[in-house]
C-alpha cells in the first residue's frame, strides 16, 4: 500500500485540523495515511519507502511553529542525506504578513531540498484572509497532487 506520513508543525491547531482532512482525503484515495506531530520528530525521522507531506503554519516573524523548530534545527544541524526522500507542501500563512507569508512551510522546503529531497508537485500556500477554509482548500488540493504525482508516488511504494 502506499503510504504518506503528514508531518505537522502547529501553534494553535489549525495544521493538525488540516492534516486530519488531508489524511480522510487520502485515505479515501487509497493510501495509508498517517499523522506525525513534529514535537518529538528528530533527522532519523524520514525512511525512503514512505511520501512525506509537510504541513505547517507559520509563526511570529515567518518561524516554524513552536512543536517544529527542535525537528527543524535537528536537520539544520545534522544535515541528514535526504536524497531518497519524496515529499510535498501544505504551509499556512496570512498575506496581512506580506513579508513572512507561509515562510514556516517555505523554510521547512528550503532546508529538505538543500539536504537532497524532491519536492513533488507545487506547494499549497494557503492564505487566512482569503475567505476559504485552509481544511477544505487542503482536502481538495491533496487529491489532485496525488493524482498528478501518482507515478512518482507509485515508484516509493
Amino acid at each position: 500500500m502506499r503510504k504518506v506520513a503528514i508531518l505537522v508543525g502547529t501553534m494553535t491547531g489549525t495544521a493538525e485540523l488540516v492534516a486530519a482532512e488531508v489524511q480522510s482525503a487520502l485515505e479515501g484515495a487509497g493510501f495509508e495515511a498517517a499523522i506525525h506531530l513534529m514535537d518529538h520528530l528528530k533527522a532519523s525521522t524520514f525512511d525512503d519507502d514512505v511520501v512525506y507531506l509537510i504541513c505547517t503554519s507559520t509563526y511570529g516573524n515567518g518561524d516554524v511553529p513552536d512543536n517544529g523548530q527542535a525537528f527543524f534545527e535537528d536537520l539544520e544541524t545534522k544535515r541528514p542525506d535526504l536524497s531518497a526522500v519524496v515529499f510535498g507542501l501544505i504551509a499556512l500563512g496570512d498575506t496581512t504578513y506580506k513579508a513572512t507569508f507561509c515562510q514556516g512551510g517555505l523554510r521547512f522546503d528550503e532546508l529538505l531540498r538543500s539536504l537532497g529531497a524532491k519536492r513533488l508537485g507545487d506547494p499549497l500556500l494557503h492564505d487566512a484572509g482569503g475567505g476559504t477554509l485552509p481544511e477544505d482548500v487542503a482536502a481538495a488540493w491533496v487529491l489532485e497532487w496525488v493524482r498528478a504525482q501518482a507515478p512518482h508516488l507509485e515508484e516509493v511504494a
